[in-house]
């Protein structure tokens, strides 16, 4: 089998890649993190913040994450976002796949100079995405 052994060992002090050390919805905190993603370039990431109704864009070694998809507040027009879950990077159409929980939809968020969201697919609950590579 591929498991570990049972000697396996691994450094017991961990990091923070992202956010502080208190929950709130500055630039440099989260506030229930859930999905996150790591962009190809392993320089980026992703993160769904859910209590904060956004998706947040964190570079390697930032203080500071940008925010990326509901920048509006907590809503349902196609500019905001309720609860997002997970979030994938849609390489092959340079945009973020969001599981929009709270709003029951899908939504497709183009990554560069967008303020709003597509639903591509609406009454569903979702909590994670996954993208196929072919």
């Amino acid at each position: 089998g591929g498991g570990l052994n049972a000697n396996t060992r691994w450094l017991q002090n961990g990091i923070t890649v992202a956010g502080s050390k208190t929950r709130g919805n500055d630039l440099n905190q989260l506030n229930g993190p859930w999905g996150i993603c790591v962009d190809d370039d392993e320089q980026t990431m992703y993160i769904a913040d859910t209590d904060n109704h956004r998706i947040i864009e964190w570079k390697y070694g930032a203080t500071n994450g940008k925010v990326v998809a509901g920048e509006n507040g907590e809503g349902s027009r196609p500019d905001q976002l309720r609860n997002p879950k997970d979030v994938v990077v849609d390489k092959e159409n340079d945009c973020l796949i969001i599981c929009d929980q709270g709003n029951n939809r899908v939504v497709r968020w183009p990554r560069r100079n967008d303020t709003s969201g597509q639903t591509i697919i609406s009454d569903v609950g979702c909590a994670g995405l996954a993208i196929a590579i072919n």
